[in-house]
């Protein structure tokens, strides 16, 4: 099965890649609750389903995380494109229980609205806030 949804933050290919990391999935998905630990691109976390090893690769206009133990075989991509960011789900079977389609529907959905609000995050980011410096006069 396949789920799809389009954000409207207007990220580039590189702030995917830069910004969307293992270490910080919780603030970009409210359906990923923890990060229990991380090291490069490969980690483990907490979802609205359980606890999953977790895999990140960088792939041409975005990124892909994989779930290697997911007996539904759970990835999604994040690509960059005209329209915004594409989120791209997929399983290994062609239907599920109505609860599992809902919780996918609203794992896009989580992903959608936290990219949303992470371009914002993005763009602010820790240096934005100091003021330009003024002239001199002595």
């Amino acid at each position: 099965m396949e789920f799809f949804a389009v954000s409207s933050a207007q990220l580039r290919a590189e702030e995917l890649q830069r910004h969307v990391r293992i270490d910080n999935l919780p603030q970009w998905c409210a359906s990923i609750e923890k990060v229990l630990d991380h090291e490069g691109e490969r980690g483990n976390v907490y979802s609205v389903w359980g606890e999953f090893r977790i895999r990140r690769e960088v792939i041409h206009e975005g990124v892909r995380f994989t779930l290697p133990g997911c007996i539904n075989a759970l990835q999604w991509t994040l690509t960059a494109g005209a329209e915004g960011v594409t989120i791209h789900a997929t399983i290994n079977r062609k239907q599920h229980d109505p609860d599992f389609i809902e919780s996918l529907e609203q794992f896009v959905a989580d992903w959608q609205h936290g990219l949303d609000a992470g371009l914002a995050r993005i763009r602010k980011g820790p240096d934005r806030n100091i003021p330009d410096c003024g002239l001199w006069i002595a």
